[in-house]
């Protein structure tokens, strides 16, 4: 190894101007990365208008992105882990900057689909392999927290900014220019990374787990298939019945085998730790209660209301603004005061805003719709802050990769469900156009807002911090 690569165990080598800079890139990475999570809904009425496309069709235009970073993202940690982790998120700025420009000249619904999912292989090596390079440029734990923080703000800023960027580009370039717009800041992000970001690389290297890949695989991929085509085919399908069955034996086989390998996929110790497991599960509310919002509302404002793609982004201008103010302040406030006071904030904010949007009809009056948007924005600009720095900080640095990279499957997969769930009880008539929001959408946010509130005041008390403790010494011993 090259005495340039920097090993987990020496902490100097970056000045604070170059430990800045880092940090900038990873977090430009991440901002294309997430917020082409959110800015393709903005684009789904005119993607449905071009392509005629079911909503089946459009379900699987945002989670074919969001399932594939669900399935690979605990891989890419891993790879960057071993094989480096500036070689593996120069491969991932790579070929997502291909994945956009295909999005951007695909001719028909099937292709678009198949150039999200390259766009997402991407992201894996994104994703969580820019949180691991953070969390190695920054060696003091007060350090850390903070850029920790600034990154975990980034991804709720990103998702919030997605739908008033994307309804910019929508009317002004048509929806192919949500996608194109990503090439020219991956070409900077390519260069900047080559110049500034040192090589870093985990003290001992973890083998590739190829069952437990497949197991994921089957198990995310059978539900969220089987939640996405049984608007189409019916809950009593055979069809259905047999993907929620291999993803159920799924589960099964990771839980029979993972706990056996050496160097498993899916470190299942880490979940010995209360705040690391809750942070996982919050993850997943809060990007299930998002994802399915977002779905919705960006349909709802287009499709019953008759706004165009610029107005429906500025209608969420509210909960952008709030994200840009409260995000860096909570990230802040959880360096200095840790996360429980943001988590129970957003969980409360998320019950809120599902509860007042059970009152959302085509009727509702417009100031009365953005005022049901604010405790969304409340939510986000506090939810991810303290949820990254719950998941990450309690584990010792040689686990940085494979910590991060649940904490991002957590949202992924919490974001793809969100979507599979809210096109099959959302009211879309005859399985294409949105006529009402329906009620068992806000029903299940309120219920996810109520879930994080809990979660936040136990995962923060003393006996879960000790198991924290204990967890990390497993790996350290080890």
């Amino acid at each position: 190894m090259s005495s340039s690569t920097l090993r987990e165990t020496r902490d100097g080598g970056l000045d604070g101007r170059r430990r800045f800079l880092v940090l900038a890139i990873c977090c430009a990475s991440m901002l294309v990365v997430v917020m082409d999570i959110s800015i393709v809904n903005v684009a789904l009425p005119a993607i449905r208008r071009d392509f005629d496309a079911p909503v089946s069709g459009l379900q699987w235009t945002v989670d074919a992105y969001t399932l594939v970073l669900a399935a690979f993202l605990v891989l890419g940690g891993s790879t960057a882990d071993r094989f480096g982790r500036r070689r593996v998120f120069q491969a991932g700025l790579a070929v997502f900057g291909l994945g956009s420009l295909l999005c951007g000249l695909a001719p028909g619904l099937g292709w678009l689909i198949a150039a999200r999912a390259l766009q997402a292989v991407g992201g894996t090596m994104l994703n969580p392999v820019a949180l691991a390079i953070v969390a190695t440029a920054f060696p003091t734990p007060a350090e850390r927290a903070r850029a920790i923080g600034v990154f975990g703000s980034v991804t709720g800023l990103s998702l919030a900014l997605g739908p008033i960027v994307g309804g910019a580009l929508v009317d002004g370039f048509g929806w192919h220019a949500v996608f194109l717009v990503n090439v020219p800041i991956v070409a900077v992000a390519l260069v900047a990374t080559a110049v500034f970001v040192p090589e870093s690389r985990a003290e001992r290297a973890r083998r590739f787990d190829p069952v437990g890949q497949v197991l994921v695989i089957l198990v995310l991929g059978g539900a969220v298939s089987a939640i996405i085509e049984s608007g189409r085919l019916g809950w009593t399908s055979p069809v259905i019945s047999g993907l929620f069955a291999v993803a159920a034996l799924g589960v099964l086989g990771i839980l029979g085998y993972e706990r056996r390998r050496p160097d498993p996929l899916l470190e299942l110790r880490l979940f010995r730790s209360v705040p690391f497991s809750t942070a996982i599960v919050m993850a997943m509310c809060a990007l299930c209660a998002f994802g399915a919002f977002l779905f919705v509302t960006t349909q709802y404002l287009q499709d019953v209301r008759g706004l165009p793609a610029l107005a429906t982004g500025l209608c969420l201008l509210p909960v952008g603004v709030l994200v840009v103010v409260l995000s860096p302040r909570t990230g802040r406030l959880v360096g200095t005061s840790g996360p429980r006071l943001p988590l129970v904030v957003s969980g409360a904010a998320l019950a809120l805003g599902g509860a007042a949007s059970l009152w959302l009809t085509p009727a509702t009056p417009l100031l009365a719709v953005l005022a049901i948007f604010v405790p969304f924005g409340v939510f986000l600009g506090t939810v991810n802050p303290p949820i990254t720095t719950t998941a990450v900080s309690g584990m010792p640095r040689s686990m940085a990769g494979v910590a991060a990279s649940l904490a991002s499957t957590g949202r992924q997969v919490g974001t793809t469900l969100g979507v599979a769930i809210a096109g099959t009880i959302g009211g879309f008539r005859d399985g294409r156009t949105l006529t009402a929001p329906g009620p068992g959408v806000w029903w299940l946010v309120l219920g996810l807002g109520a879930v994080i509130l809990v979660l936040g005041l136990v995962s923060t008390g003393r006996r879960a911090l000790a198991t924290a403790g204990r967890a990390a010494s497993v790996f350290e011993e080890a």
